[in-house]
């Protein structure tokens, strides 16, 4: 799991719990491929004939190295789950942003789902349903059973307190901490 603390909430502040992202793990083909084809490329633009052949052994080394390496970890860099302890909020997308909020008072289902490669690493998918809508999936997250815990802890800490009404609506004036990610902002 990313950044976690234990944060006492006395002022009712919103205060960031944690900050996911996907496991790691889903960057070693891009990077191995990186290392690849810089070396292929390396080791095959002397043997080609000067001219057009050695700039389409390079422009062919940049594209694979563009879509195959930088893409993938642009797109794992612009996608993060921050829970909060209101709220969950759920960004994807590297060309188009999306953005999903998910309030602890309006209370949610949380499941793990693990495959075999996924316990090996220590990762899994948190799937949180309310019912009402499209599930929102937090794939491959590291340490899920956790996720899943402070999640449950989260949920029932905002049932108790009797958390904030459900929506970005009904936010109190006085919605300003240091820890909070503010709207507009990443």
């Amino acid at each position: 799991m990313g950044q976690t603390a234990e944060v006492p909430v006395p002022d009712g502040a919103e205060h960031v719990v944690a900050r996911l992202r996907r496991h790691g793990r889903i960057l070693v083909l891009p990077s191995l491929l990186l290392v690849a084809v810089a070396g292929a490329t390396a080791y095959a633009v002397p043997w080609l004939d000067d001219g057009w052949p050695r700039l389409a052994a390079i422009v062919a080394g940049a594209l694979l190295v563009v879509l195959g390496s930088l893409l993938p970890y642009l797109a794992w860099l612009s996608s993060r789950t921050t829970v909060t302890t209101r709220r969950v909020i759920v960004r994807r997308g590297l060309f188009v942003r999306v953005r999903r909020e998910l309030w602890h008072r309006s209370g949610y289902d949380v499941q793990v789902a693990r495959s075999w490669l996924q316990r090996m690493s220590g990762s899994g998918d948190v799937r949180l349903e309310t019912g009402h809508e499209v599930a929102v999936v937090i794939r491959d997250v590291p340490k899920p059973l956790q996720v899943q815990a402070a999640l449950h802890e989260l949920m029932a800490d905002a049932h108790a307190l009797g958390g904030p009404a459900v929506g970005p609506a009904a936010r109190p004036a006085a919605f300003a901490s240091t820890d909070a990610v503010t709207w507009g902002g990443r």
